[in-house]
């Protein structure tokens, strides 16, 4: 089933984990596919791996280095692409870091980069996409939150933030464009088995997988299904909703 032959996704945070596997599926189903990273060498890599998996010799990947953070840059790349793929279908906007710490020893950098590029990044997207959706009167527009933006966490002040922050912008946007075709929701996940995750000792693991009623870490792919959902014809008629991908941590 080619779900979404025609369409173009952009990808933001596209070059690992859960971003690079979202690209991959929604290629699997016809899209075109434009990467938005940071780092060269991955980029590259997932350009080889979509190579590898392309439906149509019309279909087109491409990659952006940019920081998602940087309004004028966003801006720039965005109208670039509406001219060279003449439309943009389809936003994933799953850029993110973590930069951990309790709250009285957290600098304020740390408070600002984790923002910036969690949430002040789909500002920007969002808003260099939404006019030209809104003309288009067509759009799909998915935000990757986290489970932390709804329950928190103790030393993740600036990432609950950012991702709690994530879920508000996404209900109030929903709401701005609903009557123009153009949806707007929220994917939530839980732990899922990512480098961030890898990095965790078998104590922490432990301790994680006590909160899951699953007993067992989801995989990126969990999480591209989910965003194959809300990107298809399938969610027509869903909008400013936050979809839990968590094994059960939130019921």
């Amino acid at each position: 089933m080619q779900l979404l032959k025609n369409k173009t996704a952009i990808v933001t945070g596209a070059t690992a984990g859960i971003g690079r596997e979202i690209a991959l599926q929604f290629a699997r189903h016809g899209a075109n596919i434009v990467l938005i990273g940071t780092n060269e060498e991955r980029a590259e890599q997932v350009l080889r791996e979509l190579e590898t998996i392309r439906l149509f010799p019309e279909q087109k990947f491409t990659k952006v280095l940019v920081n998602v953070a940087d309004k004028k840059a966003v801006d720039k790349v965005v109208e670039e692409l509406i001219s060279e793929f003449g439309k943009v279908d389809i936003l994933v906007n799953n850029a993110g870091i973590t930069r951990d710490g309790l709250l009285m020893k957290m600098t304020e950098e740390d408070w600002d980069v984790v923002i910036d590029t969690n949430l002040k990044s789909v500002f920007n997207f969002c808003q260099a996409l939404v006019r030209p959706m809104l003309k288009a009167k067509a759009g799909k527009i998915i935000n990757i939150s986290s489970v932390v933006g709804l329950m928190g966490n103790a030393g993740q002040a600036n990432y609950a933030a950012s991702k709690a922050g994530m879920i508000g912008f996404t209900k109030a946007l929903a709401q701005e464009v609903a009557t123009r075709g153009i949806s707007v929701n929220c994917i939530a996940p839980g732990f899922i088995q990512t480098a961030m995750t890898d990095i965790l000792n078998d104590s922490q693991k432990e301790a994680i997988l006590k909160k899951i009623p699953m007993g067992r870490l989801g995989q990126p792919q969990n999480i591209a299904d989910m965003a194959l959902f809300l990107a298809s014809p399938l969610s027509d008629y869903v909008t400013g909703q936050v979809l839990t991908v968590d094994g059960g941590m939130v019921m």
